[in-house]
């Protein structure tokens, strides 16, 4: 009984002796969720994805000590891209570290909708870069969303631009025929009033398809496309569902040089499953593509020279893991404009919206940064949580992506009305009263 008496005073001695610097890390760090899915249906583009994310916040550490000297904390949830485990990622994680949660990224526009009335009441930015409520641009009624450098509704109107250019101009897509084949959930959904509007104003035929989560079977849906010989099929997938259309496509001889899927039916894992099938297969890009920058070189050097890398090195350049690592540079450089008005030190929820809402990236703070030819600059306002609405089109060739169009910017013309009137409704159905961003500063 003594000796086990002994051993248990050891063990918490030596406790106690790692509480100062257990609290010194708590009390100085800046606390950052990673809400993933490396599990389930949509692991293969949810693991990239993520590991983008902790790869960065890591090299963020190992480079630079921190963000302004303050060391990031991070804690990884897995939701399985289930929108209740999403809901209990986030509520487990929001009040974790000194103070609380900088930001969310939830990487699922599912999680999104169930989060934006939660985030608007604990204080909380929201940052869905490239997908989640493409009316929460709108800063005046969303103020805690960031749809940063890409709306769908951005993405929707430049594949029709893209679609025009094939064809030879915009008069050229009266009377031919496009279809929606879209991943039945809210993310699937969300491109819908801007292809109808677009249907209306160019005289095209729109069909819209669904397809079941998780998109293993469309054989019907196929079928279906083959019996009303379109001319395009815009694709709005995610996850196995995108291969499989692929798939599906060579199976009815459907030509795949005239599909194009949007940027989150662009990357590998969408692809190389299909095989020799994909070769010709186009889509969108979130801004940046496949390949390397400047900044995986120090990943290189400060995170996979280490041994702290969650990818394997050569899957660094992918397009889903550059996406991971631009999303949350975003959220960094929104807390590093914050602490320029209240300080180097941990960042409350409140304080950083304030910095992701005045965040302004030009040409020279990208390239010092290491993503100079990943994204184009980005200038956030109250007005305007998007930033930027520019896309090029890329092809695969059956080995790599490849950029084949200059770039694209989304008809501000149209999309304006669109996204007021959707967020005016929006602010309508729950008692929304909203801001004057001509008073914000």
């Amino acid at each position: 009984m003594s000796i086990r008496i002994t051993k248990l005073s050891v063990l918490l001695l030596s406790a106690a002796l790692c509480l100062p610097a257990a609290a010194e890390a708590q009390e100085n760090g800046q606390f950052i969720p990673v809400v993933s899915y490396r599990t389930g249906p949509y692991a293969p583009n949810g693991i990239p994805w993520a590991d983008g994310i902790v790869d960065y916040l890591e090299l963020v550490n190992q480079r630079d000590g921190g963000i302004n000297g303050v060391k990031i904390l991070y804690e990884e949830c897995e939701t399985g891209y289930a929108t209740d485990r999403g809901v209990e990622c986030y509520e487990r994680l929001k009040n974790k570290g000194p103070t609380g949660a900088a930001f969310i990224n939830p990487l699922s526009t599912g999680i999104t909708f169930a989060l934006t009335e939660k985030t608007l009441v604990d204080k909380i930015p929201l940052i869905t870069a490239g997908f989640g409520r493409s009316e929460s641009r709108d800063g005046s009624v969303f103020p805690w969303n960031f749809p940063l450098i890409g709306t769908y509704w951005t993405a929707a109107d430049v594949a029709i631009q893209h679609i025009a250019k094939e064809l030879g101009g915009t008069d050229k897509l009266n009377g031919r025929k496009i279809v929606l084949l879209y991943h039945d959930s809210p993310f699937g959904k969300e491109p819908m009033p801007v292809l109808e509007v677009l249907a209306k104003k160019h005289g095209f035929q729109l069909t819209m398809i669904p397809v079941t989560s998780p998109g293993v079977e469309q054989k019907s849906q196929w079928l279906q496309i083959r019996q009303l010989r379109p001319d395009y099929v815009v694709m709005w997938g995610w996850g196995v569902m995108n291969p499989t259309a692929i798939q599906e496509a060579a199976n009815v001889n459907f030509p795949r040089d005239k599909m194009i899927g949007f940027w989150f039916a662009g990357a590998e894992p969408d692809v190389v499953p299909a095989g020799a099938q994909a070769v010709g297969y186009k889509a969108l890009m979130l801004q940046h593509g496949a390949g390397r920058a400047r900044v995986h070189d120090d990943l290189d050097k400060y995170v996979y020279g280490k041994g702290l890398g969650k990818a394997k090195p050569a899957d660094t350049g992918g397009v889903l893991f550059n996406r991971g690592m631009v999303g949350v540079m975003l959220g960094i450089e929104g807390i590093r404009t914050a602490m320029a008005k209240y300080g180097n030190k941990p960042m409350t929820g409140e304080q950083v919206r304030w910095g992701i809402e005045h965040l302004a990236l030009d040409e020279k703070r990208i390239k010092e940064l290491g993503f100079e030819g990943m994204i184009s600059p980005v200038k956030i306002s109250c007005a305007d949580h998007e930033g930027t609405r520019t896309s090029r089109i890329q092809q695969w060739d059956g080995k790599s992506w490849n950029i084949i169009s200059d770039w694209y910017t989304a008809d501000e013309a149209m999309l304006a009305p669109l996204l007021k009137e959707a967020a005016a409704r929006y602010a309508k159905e729950k008692g929304i009263t909203p801001r004057d961003c001509s008073k914000e500063s």
